[in-house]
């Protein structure tokens, strides 16, 4: 449920804040004060078109934010986490900033998102239903996700076989239309994985080989650099008997023995004098070996440039790395494999792709018939709404547009082979037609109550805002709207905008939506009506702007009654 609204310089709004409660609010006020303004700002916090035309004049930005308690639905909590959004605390805190410029800032519960992220996530949490938008109910292709969501378990148990059927026969589709190339367009292929294959092979390549290889380059294309740096460097340690450095060392080392027992320092001295002179001797020794062991190989030489260049060359093609390119070989190979066992692959693949049109339009079958017994069932639920709502000749149908032994597999798609739509009848001798081309609008007022009274109770929507949804209606329907508003709201919040006293007099918060001038600027104030405001607001709404006691009287009669009725 919605639990508090912020709203800032949104619009003729400068500055808002809300609080809602559990059951059933209304907002009534004079036209043009800004009742459905605070609709707008719950429907772009549910992810609806937004525009910079919604920033107050004046200003660069307008804020949104809205609190939402969870109340444990499932479905909203597996969306979040589908998107990594916490919401331990069930409590779901969205943000949209919509700047002057046109840029849109999405965040909910402080992680940035998409727009289309904040839709889906919106669209499980908030249903808004006004006079010309009608979601779902007025959308043929979600008529049969809501003929669903009243179906029982045996439905969805047929559904999810259905679901895991479609998701392998698509895969296995795909598979098979990727294999069925023209001739020359595999001829092709397998001309140019042939080659890879061999070029690749005859190279051998070796694990890290490309980087030993240049470390030995290296050494042979500096032999003569190294050669002059050895012998130097040997000739200084060991060269002359008299000036080497290993004698001089020697020399050190041998005055400083005399005198090392005389201070500790001293003795410091000594032991550093003679750790360099033996590690000295080491590398003079070392510096020997690599002398007597140093060869130059020409051909050793030009053998490891054209190996590099060869390598360089499979770079250039297959990858940046040896193990890269070994991981191609691998995967051109399995393809070549694939290709020259082309006929029983493709054996394979034809018999799975019929097998599974067969299971496919057998399970289709079995999820129809259940939603054909479901339809019946929620056919029979309408119709008692709608007696409710006196509109007892009204015929509402649910139609199959396909007969369940023509099913094939072109009809298949992600809910099975069934095309369904919502038809009605709204006269008695009238035939039937689809629920989206129901004239009046009061007719389709009471229709989409009667099927949000339904479905609300399947849907798990936590808040439903009905946009002035009783237009066109008054006396004893508009009652029963009242009374059929206030039914949703046993299952769903309910935020109502309404211009009948009827449906006020059944709010269980009335909140009155006024214009006020603020430093010569029109900004719109929300009021929560205590019991007596409530009588006078009902009042105004059954007289207009004169106000008598007869009306006042009225007023407390139509709340008294509504008060019974909510106790009943």
């Amino acid at each position: 449920m919605l639990q508090a609204l912020h709203i800032q310089n949104f619009a003729i709004i400068q500055e808002l804040s809300l609080d809602f409660n559990q059951g059933m609010t209304v907002l009534t006020g004079e036209t043009g004060a800004g009742k459905s303004i605070i609709i707008d700002a719950v429907g772009l916090l549910a992810g609806g078109r937004g525009s910079a035309e919604f920033v107050r004049y004046g200003t660069k930005k307008c804020l949104l934010e809205g609190q939402f308690l969870l109340n444990d639905n499932q479905d909203v909590i597996n969306l979040l986490d589908k998107h990594a959004i916490d919401s331990e605390d069930q409590v779901i805190l969205i943000q949209r900033e919509i700047h002057a410029t046109g840029r849109n800032v999405c965040r909910i519960n402080g992680s940035i998102v998409t727009i289309a992220v904040l839709r889906e996530i919106g669209n499980a949490i908030i249903d808004i239903h006004g006079q010309n938008e009608h979601q779902e109910l007025m959308d043929p292709e979600s008529h049969i996700d809501l003929l669903d969501q009243y179906g029982d378990p045996s439905l969805e148990t047929f559904k999810q076989q259905y679901h895991l059927l479609y998701k392998e026969y698509r895969t296995v589709k795909k598979e098979q239309n990727n294999w069925q190339y023209n001739e020359r367009e595999l001829a092709q292929r397998l001309d140019i994985l042939k080659f890879q294959v061999e070029e690749i092979g005859d190279a051998q390549l070796e694990d890290d080989e490309d980087i030993t290889l240049k470390e030995e380059e290296q050494k042979l294309s500096n032999h003569q650099s190294i050669v002059e740096a050895l012998s130097n460097s040997y000739n200084a340690l060991q060269g002359d008997e008299e000036s080497s450095g290993i004698d001089l060392v020697g020399q050190a080392m041998d005055s400083m023995a005399s005198v090392e027992s005389m201070d500790d320092k001293f003795r410091q001295i000594y032991d550093t004098i003679s750790a360099a002179f033996f590690q000295i001797q080491e590398a003079s020794s070392d510096i020997y070996n690599e002398m007597d062991n140093l060869e130059y190989d020409e051909a050793r030489l030009n053998e490891i440039e054209e190996r590099l260049n060869l390598i360089q060359q499979l770079k250039r093609k297959y990858g940046t790395s040896i193990a890269e390119i070994k991981t191609f070989h691998q995967n051109a190979l399995s393809e070549l494999e694939k290709i020259e066992n082309r006929e029983g692959q493709m054996d394979h693949l034809n018999k799975r792709v019929k097998e599974l049109e067969i299971e496919l339009s057998q399970v289709a079958k079995q999820l129809s018939n259940a939603r054909r017994k479901t339809a019946g069932k929620l056919e029979k639920a309408i119709h008692e709404q709608l007696k409710e709502l006196f509109m007892d000749k009204v015929v509402f149908e649910v139609q199959f547009m396909r007969k369940t032994d023509s099913f094939n597999i072109s009809h298949a798609n992600e809910t099975g082979m069934d095309k369904i739509e919502f038809y009605v009848s709204t006269n008695p001798g009238e035939p039937l037609k689809p629920l989206v081309k129901v004239a009046s609008g009061g007719e389709l007022s009471r229709m989409m109550l009667a099927m949000k009274t339904v479905f609300s109770k399947e849907q798990g929507i936590t808040s439903i805002i009905f946009d002035e949804v009783d237009t066109g209606v008054s006396g004893r329907v508009a009652q029963a709207i009242a009374d059929k508003i206030y039914s949703v709201a046993f299952h769903s919040q309910v935020l109502c905008i309404t211009h009948l006293p009827q449906v006020a007099a059944m709010a269980d918060q009335h909140l009155y939506i006024s214009k006020v001038i603020v430093e010569d600027r029109t900004s719109t104030h929300v009021e929560q009506l205590a019991d007596e405001a409530k009588v006078s607001e009902v009042a105004r709404m059954l007289a207009g702007s004169e106000i008598t006691k007869l009306t006042l009287d009225t007023a407390k009669e139509l709340l008294s009654l509504a008060s019974k009725k909510k106790k009943a």
